[in-house]
């Protein structure tokens, strides 16, 4: 049954240019909005993640509002092409620049902005920085964004409903970002992830990422069972295939990891500890070592 439904997956239209987003339809009125895999570039508009749409009657529900003003405004130009009816609520699902910098654009438009208290505690921290990096990819992405927060926050979950649509949205703890949070539909088994699942590109350890704690909120994405996964980064999936490319490469990397702490080994030699079996996965030449390092900085003193 997931296989089947995994296939009802339905491009719904193509990027003419790198700026714009592929549409693919999940479920009907719900949707994905797949950006870039790549790294920020002039082009994209830090909207190199993957966005989420869902259109009850009474107006539309947006799951991250793009990395920059121009960013939003080219999700703002995917979603008229579904839909006339205004955006009313906008969720935040993390701390980086395209879980939030996009705020701006839509509290203009008088969209509810919803997020976990400790994403927007990181957006604060990070704001400056984010914003100068942005500075350096694209100045035409830079133009109008300034920070916005969300004026609604919880801790750990929240729950509401548009019209007969029940949204829940958690933040089961820190993941790739300390703020990372998810979107449960209920009724559809349809969950966005944000940066908790990665898929089709390996996934990035910051310095103010959790592996371990990544792993936690993993799984509870997967108690819920969805049948429908909408990544941070990548095509909507099924659990099997968003377990493969975030759990398991975590998973993988974090025993290596300890291993390689056991055995005496050192910051310098970590980036040779074995990840070739997701050597498959895009980015993975510019992320995996790195990611190495990250994670010896985070278990070195577990």
């Amino acid at each position: 049954m997931r296989v089947l439904s995994f296939l009802l997956f339905v491009m719904v239209a193509g990027p003419a240019s790198a700026a714009e987003l592929l549409t693919v339809k999940v479920a009907e009125d719900v949707y994905a909005l797949v950006g870039e895999k790549a790294q920020r570039s002039p082009t994209n508009l830090a909207n190199n993640a993957t966005f989420g749409v869902v259109v009850p009657p009474d107006g539309v529900v947006l799951i991250d509002p793009g990395g920059s003003w121009n960013g939003a405004a080219a999700i703002d130009a995917a979603i008229r092409a579904l839909t006339d009816m205004p955006v009313r609520v906008v969720l935040n699902t993390g701390g980086q620049d395209h879980r939030w910098l996009g705020n701006g654009y839509w509290r203009e438009r008088g969209a509810r902005i919803v997020a976990a208290a400790a994403a927007v505690e990181d957006q604060r921290e990070r704001a400056s920085i984010q914003l100068t990096a942005l500075s350096q990819f694209s100045r035409e992405a830079l133009s109008g964004t300034e920070p916005v927060f969300a004026s609604e926050t919880f801790d750990e979950a929240t729950a509401f409903s548009i019209g007969s649509v029940p949204f829940e949205f958690v933040h089961a703890g820190p993941a790739h970002t300390p703020g990372d949070s998810f979107v449960w539909l209920p009724d559809r088994q349809i969950i966005f992830t944000g940066d908790i699942v990665y898929v089709e590109r390996i996934l990035g350890v910051l310095e103010v990422s959790h592996s371990g704690t990544w792993i936690g909120a993993f799984e509870a994405v997967a108690e819920r069972e969805p049948v429908h996964v909408v990544p941070g980064h990548g095509a909507p999936t099924t659990l099997e295939r968003a377990r493969a490319d975030t759990y398991d490469y975590l998973v993988n990397l974090r025993t290596q990891m300890r291993q390689h702490i056991d055995d005496g080994g050192d910051m310098i030699g970590a980036v040779e500890v074995d990840q070739s079996a997701f050597g498959h996965l895009e980015q993975f030449d510019a992320l995996a070592r790195r990611n190495a390092q990250q994670v010896f900085a985070e278990m070195e003193w577990e």
